[in-house]
């Protein structure tokens, strides 16, 4: 048996629901009740959330081979560019991963991408070995205060590890960062930077409260804030401007972004919508349709990017 996401369950037909927006990517979790103790995660080892949750979205689980067979079809008809495993530190995580990555490996040829946390870069070098294309390490926090206090474990070993493999594997070594946990916008924006510098892929998302979770009762980010680090990212990763540019107030808000004109730059919205690995969309990851849209998971509209503009509220 293997998870597998709502949204691409009703990609491969295993489900019947009704979405505004298909993944692009399939979604495969493993793993199940995780040893590390998350403040945000459904899948903490502390949790009372359901086994089935993952951020908002829910994984069921189906039979192993007809959900790759199932995958294989999705990749030939076009609606599957990429499979991503979202692997839990569970007894025996790393085995199955490696057999996963194999199994998928030899039923299609679709990259395969894996968000876990190795222990060390003898896994890395495995992990690239199987067949992964990107290795997307959860670093999550953006910095060693929010870190220990969300996440716990040893930040600068977590961080020596991310930057090890980003130097040696180039182009393979994605970090995921969630805003909303208690940061500064500076930090954010610092630690983008810090990744981008390495080469890195960086994968934004929106803390979204949990019912079950230790955080469960903490606001998402104001969307304002989401919206400034989502142009940080942009901005940054593009080589369009340096943390340097930016202007943040005493307590570490981010006030301006002084690369006039803004507006042109921002124009076509893709500094909007959902980043990461290539062909990863993740409708609805962060979002419940018809709310507050952190990560668009689709081209925005004009309309809609001139609201995002707007909703920076910073000095244009």
């Amino acid at each position: 048996m293997i998870n597998v996401s709502t949204g691409t369950a009703a990609v491969f037909g295993l489900d019947n629901i009704k979405m505004d927006v298909a993944p692009t990517t399939g979604y495969l979790m493993l793993g199940g009740r995780c040893v590390m103790d998350c403040a945000f995660c459904a899948q903490a080892r502390s949790s009372q959330a359901s086994a089935l949750k993952l951020s908002r979205i829910t994984w069921p689980e189906f039979d192993e081979s007809q959900t790759l067979a199932l995958l294989a079809k999705a990749v030939e008809r076009g609606d599957i560019r990429r499979c991503c495993l979202q692997v839990t530190v569970a007894e025996g995580y790393f085995q199955r991963t490696l057999e996963v990555i194999r199994a998928v490996r030899g039923t299609c040829n679709v990259p395969v991408d894996a968000a876990i946390l190795p222990r060390d870069m003898a896994q890395v070098e495995e992990l690239l070995a199987a067949g992964v294309d990107h290795i997307g390490f959860g670093l999550d926090a953006a910095g060693e205060r929010v870190f220990q206090r969300v996440k716990g474990g040893n930040w600068a070993q977590s961080v020596s590890l991310i930057e090890d493999a980003a130097r040696r594997f180039p182009g393979h070594v994605a970090v995921h960062l969630i805003v909303g946990l208690g940061e500064k916008e500076q930090e954010v924006a610092e630690v983008i930077q810090r990744m981008h510098d390495l080469g890195l892929i960086i994968g934004l998302f929106a803390f979204t409260p949990v019912r079950g979770t230790r955080m469960e009762d903490v606001s998402p980010p104001p969307i304002s804030t989401y919206r400034r680090m989502q142009v940080a990212r942009y901005l940054i990763a593009n080589d369009l401007a340096r943390v340097g540019n930016f202007t943040f107030s005493t307590a570490g808000q981010l006030l301006s972004f002084d690369l006039p004109p803004l507006p042109e730059i921002l124009a076509d919205g893709v500094a909007f919508q959902t980043s990461g690995c290539p062909d990863c969309n993740r409708p609805f990851y962060n979002e419940r349709p018809g709310g507050t849209m952190y990560n668009y998971p689709k081209p925005l509209t004009s309309q809609q990017t001139k609201a995002a503009i707007e909703e920076l509220e910073v000095l244009i």
